[in-house]
């Protein structure tokens, strides 16, 4: 968030916490190996949940409105319902079978038959208007107190999962100092951890600032932007957990030198093995997410990225309370060089603790130069870091709000070592160029992402503001 009277720029941390029963091998066998699924489904996978907290901080630190004003839109949609779209349509169909096992959540998005509904009928939910209510009504109070807590404490705990009343009511918003870098004249403004994202991005940049990408082939210049996401995507792994239970070098991993070690080590004419890399030591082995871009008329601004991880998260509502968990579990690393659901990998410092919030690959973003800024982030699992690099690129490249959501994409991330990447998005050429070098590619069976921009020409005045075709969303100016 920045506030334009005085320049005051902060991150909310509102990311999802474990329980204070949680353990470090919660999810391994006797044996120490990963459950299936463990992690990722029921209500053993769902972290405490920060939004309601964030949206009453929010509301009284730096908002206009009161919550209760903030809030009426989403009670009637709750309430009086919203007529099902295909995205969503396609997500229920995809899901279910994971929503049969919930009764609350079959009764919301399927038919009385268990069915897929029709596009337009009408999605309600009665029990979350009445949650929402008591947010109105009471603030972060009427989420993590009182009868809601109560119900979701017992509903949870109903079905095998170990959140308590004291979880809920110790929640609290943290604001943290956002990660500051420049590249080429321009001041990127991104996440702290726990959230990965603006490290891994300033890492990025900072390898890429030492080569000249506008003088060499297009094949080179993707090599290149892709060995800079194997470096960033590696240090991840390696460094980044919650700051509250961690030690982490930050300054060091954000700064030029590192950088310059990093960049020496990447050959122009060939691709690095990722397991060369010095990184995680394995054992034996046995998206969904929201970003809001928003500026208003007095030049303040917020990137916003909110999520549940999976499609549905574990795809069970609680009982009386309309409130679908989450399963952001799964961003723990379970067990060193274990992958989790997205393919990344984490060590110690990601580990699961009791309290400790999960890495999180959320990237909302500034990008400031003299002529201008971008504000924007977008869902997209592992695939947001490197579409945060790709987008900033983009835009310091002279792209429009329109062309930036729509520029096809690529993606590494470290382990496991391949190039995804979108139709269109790497030409014949290209791919013969970047498999030459070593490159291991496969196109992807789908696009990914939903990218959210909003662009400010300081010398016109003018605004764009563009979504991703990809997804749902509109960009709208007033």
């Amino acid at each position: 968030l920045h506030r334009q009277a005085d320049g005051v720029e902060t991150m909310l941390d509102a990311r999802e916490k474990a329980p204070g029963a949680a353990t470090r091998d919660m999810y391994l066998d006797p044996g120490g190996n990963p459950i299936a699924r463990a992690s990722v489904a029921g209500p053993l996978a769902a972290g405490i949940p920060g939004e309601p907290a964030a949206f009453d901080y929010l509301a009284r630190r730096f908002g206009k409105l009161a919550l209760k004003e903030s809030l009426r839109p989403a009670i009637r949609l709750a309430r009086e319902g919203f007529p099902l779209y295909p995205r969503l349509q396609a997500a229920i169909r995809y899901k279910r079978e994971l929503l049969l096992r919930s009764p609350d959540a079959a009764k919301v998005f399927l038919t009385a038959e268990g069915g897929v509904p029709e596009l337009g009928v009408m999605i309600k939910q009665p029990d979350l208007a009445l949650t929402l209510e008591a947010m109105a009504v009471q603030g972060a109070k009427g989420f993590y107190g009182g009868r809601v807590a109560q119900d979701l404490v017992n509903g949870v705990r109903a079905e095998g999962g170990i959140w308590t009343l004291e979880d809920l009511a110790s929640y609290r918003v943290i604001e943290r100092k956002p990660l500051v870098g420049n590249y080429h004249g321009a001041r990127i403004v991104s996440a702290s951890p726990p959230s990965s994202g603006g490290v891994a991005l300033l890492d990025a940049l900072n390898i890429l600032a030492g080569f000249d990408l506008q003088q060499v082939d297009s094949g080179t210049r993707k090599h290149l932007i892709v060995e800079a996401m194997r470096r960033a995507y590696r240090d991840r792994a390696v460094y980044l957990g919650d700051p509250d239970f961690v030690a982490m070098p930050l300054a060091l991993l954000t700064g030029q030198d590192y950088a310059a070690g990093q960049r020496s080590s990447i050959r122009l004419d060939k691709a690095m093995p990722s397991d060369l890399l010095p990184g995680i030591e394995t054992g034996p082995l046995g998206p969904h997410t929201t970003h809001f871009s928003i500026l208003d008329a007095g030049g303040n601004r917020v990137a916003g990225t909110l999520s549940v991880n999976l499609y549905f998260g574990t795809g069970e509502i609680v009982p009386k309370t309309g409130v679908l968990l989450n399963n952001t579990m799964d961003d723990f690393s379970i067990k060193p060089g274990t992958p989790n659901v997205f393919g990344l990998v984490g060590n110690d410092e990601n580990a699961i603790a009791p309290n400790k919030r999960p890495l999180s690959s959320m990237t909302p973003t500034f990008v400031e130069t003299p002529r201008g800024l971008m504000i924007f982030g977008t869902p997209g699992g592992s695939y947001i870091i490197s579409m945060a690099l790709l987008g900033t690129l983009d835009y310091l490249n002279g792209m429009s709000a329109a062309e930036i959501v729509k520029d096809p994409r690529y993606h590494h991330q470290y382990l496991p070592d391949v190039i995804e990447y979108e139709k269109g998005a790497l030409s014949p050429n290209e791919i013969s160029r970047l498999e030459a070098m070593n490159h291991k590619l496969e196109e992807g069976s789908r696009p990914w992402g939903n990218m959210q921009v909003i662009t400010w020409d300081f010398a016109t005045g003018k605004v764009e503001a563009a979504a991703d075709p990809r997804g749902e969303g509109e960009g709208l100016i007033y």
